[in-house]
């Protein structure tokens, strides 16, 4: 039965660690196996870093740029140029494909989320493979991705994907990073979201120094994708062709196994699409009421306001320690949850001399993560 493919390949895995110029012969194999899937039928979309890494081999410098202008610049020039190996590489095999870069707004903004699942129904539809990434070159710092690994979660989110692979320079998920503890076990299956909180797994920085990612973000994106019900998959971007050997049945790499009841894509959008403008602190009897009963928050469970917001905007909802429990749009800004915060639902309309909705964030929009 065909299914959605989404593949994430990362700078370490596109480039020679040495040089940053390109790795040919990885790349070719990850165009065949992905012609090949899309061949069998299946939607495959993938999610490919470089762009920096390649601008910066194209340009000759050394090492990757800090300054945000600078990067932005430099993302330009190697975007082109990784764009037109793909397409080389694909156009050999007859396979279609289509450049399609995103920002965090295009998520944030419920229009634009739509559009942009609109245009990737389009694109699978006529047999096209769309190669996605960050659009870097126009990305403020506050509303970027952060790395290719949320982006390809959120975007498996939307296609509401079969798999999301993410392809990095480990095999697996380990205990410890491998490279700095030889004992490290190797994790092959992640079988809930619970285990995955408690995998407290020594992440360390990014795996190279052409790239922004490293296996804290991979664990985040898997978050995101398996409480959409996307099986994820951690595996070594050298061999592409273990893609398919996935697919059939084989074991390897770290599996993530998909939330068995996917929350609404709705919901998904307000967990992970939304970026929060403030925290609300919650009583212990809150906490159970919104993530164990699945009912609204109320004025009176919040303790502590944080940051100023309007009405609709997304916020995080945390325990009194902190951790955050959720995240929800909620119908009072700042400076009236200021006032009610702690007060019985009777009260609102008393305090701020106006009548007010009953519920600070409604279970509809309201999301747990």
């Amino acid at each position: 039965m065909p299914q959605t493919i989404v593949v994430k390949i990362g700078t370490s895995s596109l480039t020679q660690p040495q040089t940053g110029q390109l790795a040919l012969s990885t790349i070719a194999t990850l165009v065949e196996t992905l012609s090949y899937l899309r061949q069998g039928g299946n939607r495959v979309i993938l999610v490919s870093s470089g762009a920096v890494g390649v601008g910066c081999a194209r340009l000759g410098l050394t090492e990757r740029p800090k300054a945000i202008a600078l990067k932005q610049a430099v993302a330009a020039v190697g975007q082109g140029r990784l764009m037109r190996v793909y397409d080389d590489l694909f156009t050999t095999l007859q396979q279609p494909i289509a450049q399609v870069l995103l920002t965090r707004t295009d998520l944030v903004e419920r229009s634009r989320y739509l559009n942009v699942y609109n245009t990737f129904k389009e694109l699978l539809e006529l047999g096209v493979i769309p190669v996605v990434n960050e659009n870097d070159t126009v990305a403020v710092e506050e509303l970027k991705f952060g790395d290719n690994d949320t982006l390809s979660a959120l975007v498996a989110s939307l296609v509401q994907a079969n798999w999301l692979f993410l392809l990095t320079d480990v095999d697996r998920l380990y205990s410890a990073d491998p490279r700095s503890f030889p004992n490290a076990q190797p994790i092959a299956l992640v079988s809930s979201i619970k285990e995955l909180t408690q995998l407290q797994v020594q992440t360390g920085s990014s795996g190279s120094q052409w790239g922004t990612g490293g296996m804290a973000t991979k664990i985040s994106a898997a978050r995101i994708a398996i409480a959409a019900g996307v099986r994820t998959v951690i595996t070594e971007g050298k061999y592409p062709g273990n893609i398919l050997k996935i697919i059939q049945g084989e074991l390897i790499g770290t599996h993530f196994e998909p939330h068995p009841e996917p929350t609404s894509a709705r919901k998904r959008w307000i967990a992970y699409g939304l970026i929060p403008a403030g925290k609300l602190y919650l009583d212990e009897g809150a906490v159970v009421a919104i993530s164990q009963a699945g009912k609204s928050l109320l004025a009176a469970g919040i303790i502590k306001v944080e940051g100023e917001f309007d009405n609709q905007t997304a916020v995080q909802l945390c325990d009194n320690t902190g951790n955050e429990i959720g995240r929800g749009l909620v119908n009072y800004n700042s400076t009236e949850l200021q006032k009610i915060s702690g007060r019985h639902s009777r009260e609102i309309t008393q305090i701020l001399g106006y009548e007010g909705a009953e519920t600070v964030v409604h279970r509809d929009n309201l999301a747990i993560t």
